[in-house]
């Protein structure tokens, strides 16, 4: 077992898997950029790197500077958490060719997986269906025209190389689709450095459901159930459950049975996630992708199998077998987990930045909050806005739905915006509480992303932020009653009462 490991993140997953790390008796070491020198996941290491650098380029996209944190410290393996660098062959490669362990898949089998078309390849030899998609396409391209005319319209233009809604744009017109498909290879070259395209079928009102799959280096793998990721925004999750509340025991069986095919045929070792779109009326799926790395929503399994993932993920990375065999999942009662975004749900979730100046999660028996922030700290432009995972779990759903509503009005989070009302919002939905949703919820439930009133909260929240940042605080604040924006000092609006 390894004695020292480099987290190669920040903020709340670099925090977790410094507690796994700890506890399994291992040396946790941060790397951290000039905004994060005072972040918790960095005071919760054994020890830590300064990153020359502030933007995510000069610091923790750096391969190199990574590998040389690594060989520095002596650290026998990296973890690389989710986004950033976790997905990158390069980086796998890199700490292979240093003697250093990756603690995650192979990079042939990252490469392979990481290329959409590639991984649709690999179901399609298994026998798991995809969505229908055309080659490799660009502008003005045969082949995008092509699969135009024989699938009609919408499609959906998808970046080949990469995830997270980037690259990815919806298609109507038939007149739209060579500027859209240049926008997403635009789009897909920054945010990937790859801007290969292509056109898949679009598929209306889909679930979002993805299978956890652990594999060891002996050729042994295992789902670990469903978490369904329909309710998002920007092709992004913001809410996730398990388990989904639209599988049937037929299906979840099918489903988990698809995942660990194609985690074979892939050659895949260690902790993966296979996602697909569900037709729930019609009982079919498609596989979308694999994510060759551990996923955001990783907590919600967890709190149902008794598991710890990190755990799992380093122990076959340091060569030992898995041990659990499928007769062995099973799960026990149902959770849910909420994304806490610094971003105004209510202004097409710009982002927030500015200072925590009160940060007081809830707490309570069920409840696990998984966080990179802590009051006092500054929200910088330079990364994602996510600061938080808030999960709930009890015994039924309708209990886990109630007691994430209950913490969600307890937490407190002022001096940025934040999108706890939506989630709120979208908790107290009738659709969302009988189970009755889609991709599209948002979208088909404005009243959900408009506020009713501009709460009291949300004002002080705006206004704080504007004072701690020492800027001038005038507001386009939406009227309650409808109509057209109107500006006014939040001051103003919140009337006489304040903030003791």
């Amino acid at each position: 077992m390894f004695t020292k490991v480099l987290v190669a993140n920040r903020g709340e997953i670099a925090v977790r898997i410094n507690q796994t790390l700890r506890a399994m008796g291992i040396a946790p070491v941060a790397v951290y950029s000039e905004p994060d020198a005072g972040s918790p996941h960095v005071s919760g290491a054994a020890e830590s790197v300064a990153l020359a650098g502030a933007t995510a380029e000069e610091t923790y996209l750096d391969i190199g500077g990574m590998v040389r944190a690594a060989l520095d410290c002596r650290a026998e393996a990296i973890h690389p958490g989710y986004g950033f660098l976790s997905e990158n062959p390069a980086l796998a490669s890199a700490c292979r060719d240093a003697g250093i362990a990756f603690i995650g898949p192979t990079p042939e089998s990252m490469a392979a997986l990481g290329d959409k078309l590639r991984a649709k390849d690999i179901a399609g030899a298994v026998g798991v269906a995809s969505v229908p998609s055309s080659p490799e396409c660009g502008p003005g391209d045969a082949a995008a025209a092509e699969f135009a005319e024989r699938h009609g319209f919408p499609l959906m233009v998808k970046a080949a190389a990469g995830g997270g809604g980037r690259g990815m744009r919806l298609v109507n017109r038939r007149q739209d689709l060579d500027g859209d498909v240049e926008l997403a290879s635009r789009e897909a070259q920054a945010a990937f450095g790859d801007g290969r395209v292509f056109l898949e079928r679009y598929v209306a009102r889909p679930r979002h459901v993805e299978v956890q799959v652990l594999s060891d280096g002996f050729g042994h793998t295992v789902h670990l159930g469903e978490r369904e990721c329909s309710i998002q925004r920007r092709h992004q999750k913001i809410i996730e459950e398990t388990p989904s509340p639209a599988l049937t025991p037929e299906l979840r069986e099918r489903m988990g049975e698809a995942a660990v095919a194609v985690a074979r045929q892939a050659g895949y070792v260690n902790a993966g996630t296979l996602e697909f779109l569900l037709d729930a009326r019609a009982g079919e799926f498609y596989f979308l992708e694999m994510n060759a790395r551990l996923q955001v929503e990783h907590p919600i399994t967890e709190a149902v199998l008794g598991l710890d993932l990190v755990e799992w993920q380093v122990r076959i990375a340091a060569g030992e077998r898995l041990t659990l065999r499928q007769e062995d999942v099973a799960p026990r009662g149902h959770a849910i987990e909420c994304r806490i975004y610094a971003e105004d749900p209510y202004r097409d979730f710009v982002p927030s930045t500015g200072t925590l100046l009160r940060w007081r999660p809830p707490s309570g028996p069920g409840l696990r909050l998984d966080s990179g922030v802590v009051e006092g700290q500054e929200v910088s432009i330079y990364y994602d806005p996510m600061l938080a995972k808030l999960l709930a779990w009890a015994p039924t759903r309708e209990a886990s739905l109630a007691r994430m509503e209950v913490a969600l009005s307890q937490f407190q989070a002022l001096g940025v915006i934040t999108n706890i009302p939506l989630l709120r919002a979208v908790m107290q939905h009738s659709q969302f509480q009988r189970g009755e949703y889609d991709t599209g919820f948002l979208e088909w439930n404005p009243a959900v992303t408009r506020p009713a009133a501009y709460g009291e909260a949300r004002l002080m929240a705006r206004s704080l932020a504007a004072w701690a940042s020492g800027q001038p605080f005038e507001s386009t604040l939406p009227q309650v009653s409808g109509g057209q924006p109107s500006s006014v000092s939040p001051w103003q609006a919140a009337g006489a009462r304040r903030l003791p």
